[in-house]
């Protein structure tokens, strides 16, 4: 019966998101030709606001409405985001695999969506960059190079490469820096209703968290577990954590994940336009515009 509660929950939580992203959606031509593959796309075609944007991967079979970050260089494609708890990440594979919560709102919580993800990150070579918060204000930020999401049938396996930043290295298992790591080849993708146990200790993460994630060591690294005030108990397994940066017995704050082409090409100085959504009254330059191609040549 929780099984078909949890789909059904899920189904309504689908046709809402579904609604509201009609709703969102910028008025402009959405061809298949005009569509940004990703954020960066949508920054080099002069995009300086953060906001909503409408893109479509390659092999998306629908056009995707995404919060794009333009700070930091622009160009990023926000999947994740933690601020306040209000959202709940305990879900199942499938909804993990679609995603859920609120990202159209400038502090929602979300999850893009595994699958979505895995199209992103097949397009080319991207960076992953992770911004996170502690109650005491303090700010620390983790980057990944070649960052990718295997499909489904490959259990949405992450892979990373070099670190940068200030937060720690806690994927450093996907990495393959450990010899002795049994994810060297990279993690799969796991919840509470679709498991990929590698050893006992993964086993036990995957079992005391609530939250789906890529579970390696348990909570090296992760950042879609519960949101607790800081401190937490340390046999609990169940806060959101970065375990290089403040150990297992402390929650982080607030989390941004968020995904940008490697190969980031920048718009010329002339170029700005707005989210529509949010600067109604410049609609008209939001017109339709060439291929992104035929501007600045395919990016692989």
């Amino acid at each position: 019966m929780n099984v078909i509660h949890d789909q059904h929950r899920y189904i309504l939580e689908l046709q809402s998101s579904q609604s509201q992203q009609l709703q969102h959606i910028p008025n402009t031509y959405l061809g298949p030709q005009n569509l940004y593959r990703d954020c960066s796309e949508v920054f080099a075609d002069g995009n300086v606001a953060n906001g909503l944007y409408v893109i479509r991967p390659d092999g998306s079979p629908t056009a995707l409405s995404v919060f794009c970050d333009m700070s930091n260089g622009g160009g990023w494609t926000v999947f994740q985001r933690r601020k306040d708890g209000k959202e709940n990440f305990d879900r199942t594979w499938t909804e993990y695999s679609h995603g859920f919560g609120d990202h159209f709102s400038p502090n929602g919580e979300f999850w893009l969506g595994n699958e979505p993800l895995h199209l992103l990150t097949s397009q080319g070579n991207y960076d992953l960059h992770i911004d996170t918060e502690d109650f005491e204000g303090n700010q620390r930020f983790a980057e990944y190079k070649n960052f990718r999401v295997d499909n489904e049938e490959d259990q949405y396996q992450l892979h990373v490469g070099q670190y940068n930043g200030n937060a720690g290295d806690a994927l450093a298992d996907a990495r393959g820096v450990n010899l002795n790591s049994p994810c060297r080849g990279g993690i799969k993708f796991s919840t509470y209703d679709h498991p990929n146990y590698i050893n006992a200790d993964n086993g036990r993460c995957i079992r005391h968290s609530r939250s789906g994630w890529w579970f390696c060591r348990c909570d090296s690294g992760n950042l879609s577990d519960q949101q607790m005030k800081g401190p937490f108990e340390v046999l609990s397994d169940d806060g959101v954590a970065w375990y290089i940066w403040h150990g297992w017995s402390y929650a982080i704050k607030s989390v941004v994940m968020m995904v940008r082409a490697a190969d980031l090409k920048h718009p010329p100085p002339i170029i700005q336009r707005w989210p529509t959504q949010f600067h109604p009254n410049t609609a008209a330059d939001s017109t339709a515009h060439p291929p992104y191609e035929q501007r600045y040549g395919s990016r692989v």
